[in-house]
């Protein structure tokens, strides 16, 4: 087993001394858990303000107040001013409820309380959470007050004797703090401005409390909740910002790495291909873009390498060529000598220029717009051009194209400059009398290309080499004139637009494998 890299180390360690407070300190992690919290708090929110049994039992208790005071007016109604009076003193009011009887002039001619209600009231269930939020918020109020403080019990009942007056019952539920006060206006009689108005006062403690409890219910769920939720974004956004964080430290440690030179082994991106979510899709396609830049770093040291060497083979010539012109004296020696030097400075230029259309071609690739034309048409503009040049060396020059255009998506020119080398070599390999044959079909999803010629043939060793950078299989009588780039730029333009491209020697149906060819065939395929 390989033993962890620096790189790896590095992870492992940070992984190592991950906690609540580190989790804590990704904004990732820090959005998660705030709109959980948010959520939930907006949810117990909706349901304190918004509880429909609060609003139920206030409106029940408020309905029997006001059927108690109209139940008690009609009682007072039958009788005088002073016998009224002893009425409600003899009354024994429930506790927590006051009488008050107001005379037609507005002023309170007898007030009657009930029973001790701190005495006699039931010992209160404990309301912790409630009762922190009611001191919390007793010291913001006493920051900021208020604009609006509750009325006072007088100017309730102020508003209220206008319509008990008039001969209606009015009610009002007058809520400060955590105390709820209930004040019901009934006239005594039928109405009118002479009429008294009985006015019946209630502080619901029982109420109070049972609301208050059943808050503090709310409340305690909403805790708990609140912490469970908590637990569970923590969760959650350790199996998101974990990952992530992971893949970002592995990127900035290649980073650093790559800047410091600290480590000479390759950036490791962290495997999460077993999670069946967008993060295991991420560090595939991180780990694949990866293995692709290092793979086209190891092409591009190896293209440098393959140059540097398809260089010195020239240069080593023109060396011995010009040490061999300083001593030479005779006149034909001498032009022999310069004409090696100038077939050797054409083979360097041409291999020079051929080396930087190669290194140039992906990035030209991804930079040209893409466009559709007629296949057949290209061929055809193409091979009239070249036909004149297969004829002038006495080779037959052959072309058959569908009746139908063949239309394709891809770049023109490019796909041009690789039917250019492939019918170029064809007519370079071939010799007076042979034959130069391009056609081309459609076939399902595929339009096929393919040149062929009646020469030597490709040797069956080099047909796995042809299309390999700087490899040539070339006559003596053509060596130098050829970059061995040709077909290797073919098959990255052919590859590039999503098609394939092959070699083949031409054989008869019942030829034997080892019988001699008879021509060559490439062929070119392209999607539709």
């Amino acid at each position: 087993m390989r033993p962890p890299g620096n790189l790896e180390a590095e992870l492992r360690n940070r992984g190592a001394r991950r906690g609540v407070l580190t989790l804590l300190r990704s904004p990732l992690a820090r959005r998660i858990i705030l709109f959980n919290m948010l959520a939930l708090v907006l949810l117990a929110a909706g349901v304190l303000f918004t509880n429909p049994f609060r609003d139920t039992l206030l409106r029940q208790h408020e309905t029997a107040l006001r059927a108690q005071a109209e139940a008690l007016s009609d009682i007072l109604a039958a009788s005088d001013g002073p016998a009224r009076v002893r009425a409600l003193a003899a009354l024994r009011l429930p506790m927590e409820t006051e009488v008050m009887l107001i005379d037609p002039a507005g002023e309170v001619v007898f007030r009657h309380a009930g029973g001790d209600q701190v005495s006699r009231a039931d010992p209160p269930r404990r309301t912790v959470i409630s009762d922190a939020l009611e001191a919390l918020w007793s010291g913001f109020a006493a920051i900021a007050p208020p604009p609006s403080p509750p009325p006072e019990d007088a100017t309730v009942i102020a508003d209220l004797l206008p319509a008990a007056r008039g001969g209606a019952t009015a009610s009002r539920v007058v809520q400060q703090g955590a105390q709820l006060r209930m004040l019901v206006a009934v006239p005594i009689g039928a109405g009118g401005e002479a009429t008294s108005v009985l006015v019946l006062r209630q502080v619901p403690r029982a109420l109070s409390l049972t609301l208050r409890a059943e808050r503090e219910q709310v409340l305690q769920m909403f805790v708990v909740a609140f912490l469970v939720s908590v637990g569970l974004s923590l969760v959650l956004a350790s199996t998101i910002a974990n990952p992530l964080s992971d893949l970002a430290t592995a990127a900035e440690l290649g980073r650093d790495r790559q800047v410091r030179r600290i480590s000479p082994e390759r950036v490791r991106i962290p495997d999460l291909a077993g999670r069946p979510d967008e993060i295991g899709r991420l560090s595939v396609a991180m780990r694949g873009m990866v293995s692709a830049l290092y793979d086209r770093i190891d092409a591009n040291e190896q293209f440098a390498a393959d140059v540097a060497h398809e260089i010195k083979n020239p240069l080593a010539s023109l060396r011995s060529a010009v040490g061999a012109l300083r001593m030479t004296k005779r006149e034909d020696q001498i032009v022999r000598l310069l004409d090696v030097i100038e077939h050797d400075v054409r083979r360097i230029d041409r291999l020079i220029s051929d080396t930087s259309n190669a290194s140039r071609l992906d990035s030209e690739l991804v930079k040209e717009t893409e466009e559709t034309f007629d296949l057949c048409g290209t061929l055809e503009a193409l091979s009239r051009h070249l036909a004149q040049e297969a004829e002038a060396q006495g080779i037959e020059f052959v072309i058959e194209m569908p009746a139908e255009p063949v239309m394709i998506q891809g770049l023109e020119a490019r796909l041009a400059q690789v039917f250019v080398n492939l019918i170029s070599n064809a007519i370079s390999f071939s010799q007076s009398g042979d034959v130069v044959r391009v056609w081309a079909r459609k076939r399902a999803n595929r339009a096929l290309v393919v040149v062929e010629d009646t020469g030597p043939g490709i040797p069956e060793a080099a047909l796995d080499k042809i299309f390999k950078r700087f490899y040539s299989e070339r006559p003596e009588s053509q060596f130098g004139n050829h970059s061995g780039l040709g077909l290797a730029i073919s098959k990255q333009i052919v590859e590039a637009h999503g098609g394939v491209i092959w070699a083949e020697n031409i054989r008869a149906a019942d030829a034997a494998a080892d019988s001699p060819p008879l021509g060559a065939r490439f062929v070119v395929g392209l999607p539709l």
